[in-house]
């Protein structure tokens, strides 16, 4: 029975360690890549193209199961899959103007906006007194972290709006889809990853990136496609992609909700830790102070929203739709740590 124990442990370990060092290296990972691979489109298609291929083929030989697809369910996802492709668009050209700590500040400020959000359109009671502070709190590091910003820009920060406001109603708005269609959560990472990848071509068009690729293409220079340092930095960031959904989803399943947050929030602060110690162009040490401010806002609302307990994690059919509801509220964690990766977060 001990032998048992041990093993489940250090499986459960395992998960719980590897979920870490995913979560916590993909933003850096995401700047790394957008940096040598400037081409947000083409970096983001080619990391729904991984996600989609690795779920279909996992769900080929038995690894996991995810909903079949199918025209109806794929019209009632499709603008939830916009809203999504937006959000990520938005995530990946902040990357590209700003660095990792501007990101991780404006995705800290989501819960301010998404307990507004919450109350007025999805009819969710006020806030408490203890949520109240923690909100504060996040406005508070967000403003101070700022109005220090030596690296503030125009174009970055108009970027971090637009990312602050397509994340948070993604963020509403999936929350209510995920539990009116009834998809399981890697039926989701599917159907989004798959969809995201078919509306592609058509920002590449609007944005007109397609003109630029096909210059690189042709082109021996700086800008060319197949440069190694380009090629190592876009599969890292395919691959830690699909890595995070399959931790993320396995550490859900093996620990408790409040576990799960708490390593959640740890991996934000190894995010800023190996970010000042890979990058030399990061926030003062008054932002950084400013930037855990807002990390420590977001711990506090964890705590508020969620409790300091939380019920063993339990998985069966009959509870499997809940479940579903469950893992979105998470989703904007797992999306914030995964950074520009097309799949389920975990957040």
């Amino acid at each position: 029975m001990s032998a048992i124990r041990s093993k489940q442990y250090y499986a459960t370990s395992s998960l719980v360690v590897g979920y870490a060092l995913c979560s916590s290296l993909l933003a850096v990972i995401n700047k790394f890549a957008i940096t040598n691979f400037n081409y947000p489109g083409l970096l983001t298609a080619l990391q729904y193209l991984t996600s989609t291929l690795g779920v279909w083929i996992l769900g080929k030989f038995g690894f996991l199961h995810h909903d079949p697809f199918t025209i109806e369910n794929a019209k009632k996802f499709l603008p939830a899959a916009f809203v999504f492709y937006l959000a990520i668009f938005t995530n990946t050209n902040l990357l590209r103007h700003a660095n990792v700590d501007t990101f991780i500040v404006f995705r800290s400020c989501t819960p301010l906006l998404v307990a507004v959000a919450d109350t007025a359109f999805r009819k969710q009671p006020c806030p408490s007194k203890l949520t109240y502070l923690a909100l504060v709190v996040i406005l508070g590091g967000a403003f101070g972290y700022v109005a220090t910003d030596s690296g503030f820009n125009l174009t970055a920060y108009s970027w971090a709006l637009a990312y602050l406001v397509t994340i948070t109603t993604e963020m509403v708005y999936i929350k209510h889809m995920v539990t009116n269609l009834g998809l399981n959560t890697w039926g989701f990472v599917f159907y989004n990853n798959l969809l995201s990848l078919m509306m592609a071509p058509l920002f590449w068009i609007i944005t007109g990136e397609y003109v630029d690729v096909f210059i690189a293409m042709g082109s021996n220079g700086k800008g060319n496609l197949f440069h190694p340092v380009a090629f190592v930095a876009v599969a890292l960031s395919c691959v830690f992609g699909l890595l995070i959904s399959f931790f993320g989803f396995a550490a859900r399943k093996a620990i408790s909700a409040t576990a799960f947050t708490v390593t959640g929030v740890v991996n934000k602060f190894l995010t800023v830790a190996i970010n000042v110690l890979i990058w030399d162009k990061h926030a003062s040490p008054f932002g950084l102070g400013c930037l855990l401010m807002t990390i420590a806002g977001g711990v506090l609302y964890q705590q508020s929203v969620t409790g300091v307990t939380s019920a063993p994690p339990q998985r069966d059919s009959a509870v499997s739709k809940q479940d579903n509801g469950n893992d979105h509220d998470n989703y904007g964690d797992s999306d914030e740590e995964k950074g520009m990766s097309g799949t389920f977060s975990s957040r």
